[in-house]
């Protein structure tokens, strides 16, 4: 699938045009491998688009994209989770068909090739603590200190090992690891951990197992496994790439993949720590996944993000070698982007205050044509009624207005969007001094006519009647953070949280959002970018829009 009619390039696609042209594969073959301990959020995005993107450019040579998960870690995943995940890559627009894996299927295929490590004399069991391990692993200037148990043999090895399998050890007594080189100027070589005995239920094993493969060992066999020819990771694993092609050379595999590093997304105002997320769920600080406020992918779907305009910001930043951040606000304007082609008008007023065209006979209503989406003529116009008592905005009215108020104010005019013109001709007030309702007169045959001579109009409002309107609430959805990077507030993120990043109020509606069904999207005309919720909106009610994006950008100005 594809957003542009562009043609894509990048270091990674220049790499795999150059392997298929030499003849190294006959087609190409990458993965997407979550691991179920959290949903998916925007950063995974670019991953996906990458990973399947490549599948979908270079299908005619039969190129396919594997959606695997990398369950080796019983103790953080479950099964919401991984149905979570498949959910928000099919949303996203991308089909694995049978393209379907789990690490987990492939326990026997781990364990055999830790067996077959042994055997070489490349792994022994270490029965030194966790804590050892670390304090003998060294640093950048000092070099590792051998374990006690390396230079075990094979016999005795094998004999741990299969000990291990069989529930022998309690949790954190002996683990599996690979013999290399204590002296390695890279940490990640220093004889690394790949097996360790967890006695957990797993979520698709069940209780067969109570050792677990290391990530580190488990991804390029599972990669291996698959045939996959590149294996695309963000530049975090570029240090541990020699681990994944030292287990490549050395273990029984029957494919060898090629890594591949690349930028991962970093955004402003945002933090993509799994952990973070998790906390901030676990907290209650946001309603769940799927706040509309997280920045995870079934959070964006909630809030109305299009999917196609997360595509297409993929698209636009690209793939590079070196990390960096990108403004949130370039994924808002494609979001923005997107509805504003895309989203029908609806007209909705959020701080209402009554208007009453006192010369408009009390019984009498009329429709009138409203367009549904300017960028979109072939869409039409759609009828709405108007009566003699109005919701306006209260924004759109003052009493004293500045110079270039072009709005409702005593004496002026303005034109009802897709009505009359009406002048203003009094308020009422209540105890407070409040303005409680706006005395109007409207002028007859106006409707879609400029203004008469000696009448100086120069706005249109937004307008829902209050005989016809229906009541809604509309959460009012902001980023979550106030500071650009969470991550380095000195109080923590947490300290950070922006107080405003929600608002919930009672609007008036025009009939037609009543009829609405969850996840259909809108603009609220002169207000932002709407959709109703996914799982509190009912046709016909209760109503709840949440908003995706205001229609211009008002941090920029912060």
């Amino acid at each position: 699938m594809s957003d542009s009619s562009t043609s894509k390039t990048d270091f990674i696609r220049e790499i795999i045009a150059a392997d298929l042209a030499a003849g190294k594969h006959e087609t190409t073959i990458t993965r997407f491998p979550p691991e179920p301990n959290g949903y998916l959020h925007i950063g995974h995005a670019k991953a996906i688009c990458l990973n399947f993107g490549i599948a979908l450019e270079n299908a005619a040579s039969g190129a396919r994209c594997h959606l695997r998960f990398d369950d080796t870690n019983p103790e953080k995943e479950e099964v919401e989770y991984v149905e979570s995940i498949k959910e928000d890559v099919a949303w996203l627009g991308f089909q694995w068909g049978d393209g379907l894996y789990y690490a987990s299927d492939y326990f026997e295929f781990f364990h055999d090739c830790a067996v077959d490590l042994i055997r070489k004399g490349l792994a022994y069991v270490d029965e030194q603590s966790s804590e050892e391990i670390k304090a003998t692993r060294g640093n950048l200037v000092q070099p590792g200190v051998e374990s006690p148990y390396r230079n075990r043999s094979v016999e005795e090895n094998l004999e741990l090992f299969a000990k291990m399998r069989a529930g022998g050890f309690p949790e954190g007594k002996a683990v599996l690891r690979a013999k290399i080189d204590m002296a390695s100027p890279n940490v990640v070589m220093r004889d690394p951990v790949i097996y360790r005995v967890l006695h957990s239920t797993h979520h698709n094993t069940g209780d067969a197992w109570c050792i677990y493969p290391m990530y580190d060992f488990a991804h390029p066999l599972e990669d291996a496994k698959e045939h996959i020819t590149h294996s695309l990771c963000t530049l975090e694993f570029e240090i541990h790439r020699p681990f994944y092609d030292w287990v490549i050379e050395n273990c029984p595999v029957p494919a060898k993949p090629r890594q591949i590093e690349f930028a991962r997304l970093n955004l402003t105002y945002t933090v993509m720590s799994k952990r973070k997320l998790l906390q901030l769920v676990k907290e209650g600080h946001v309603a769940g996944w799927d706040d509309p406020r997280m920045p995870t992918l079934s959070g964006l779907r909630r809030r109305g993000v299009p999917a196609a305009a997360i595509r297409n910001f993929c698209e636009r930043i690209g793939i590079t070698k070196f990390n960096g951040v990108t403004d949130v606000a370039l994924l808002e304007f494609e979001i923005r982007d997107w509805l504003n082609r895309e989203a029908p008008r609806r007209m909705a007023v959020l701080d209402p205050v009554k208007l009453v065209l006192t010369n408009y006979e009390e019984d009498r209503s009329e429709e009138v044509e409203v367009p549904n989406n300017p960028e979109k003529p072939e869409t039409g116009a759609r009828r709405v009624a108007l009566s003699r008592e109005l919701w306006i905005e209260r924004e759109d009215f003052m009493e004293d207005p500045p110079k270039k108020f072009f709005r409702l104010f005593p004496g002026g005019h303005v034109r009802l969007r897709g009505g009359y013109i009406i002048r203003c001709t009094g308020v009422e007030k209540d105890a407070e001094g409040r303005v409680e309702k706006i005395l109007c007169e409207y002028l007859p045959d106006t409707i879609g006519k400029d203004a008469p001579e000696g009448v100086v109009c120069k706005a249109a409002i937004h307008w829902v009647s209050a005989r016809h309107g229906r009541k809604a609430a509309v959460r009012l959805y902001d980023r979550l953070f106030s500071e650009p990077n969470p991550d380095a507030a000195e109080g923590g993120f947490l300290s950070v949280i922006h107080s405003d990043s929600l608002k919930e109020v009672e609007a008036w509606v025009e009939p037609a959002l009543a009829e609405m069904e969850p996840e259909d999207f809108c603009q609220f005309e002169r207000i932002g970018y709407f959709v109703a919720d996914r799982r509190d909106h009912r046709k016909g009610g209760p109503l709840v829009f949440n908003r995706t994006v205001a229609l211009r950008d008002s941090w920029s100005k912060k």
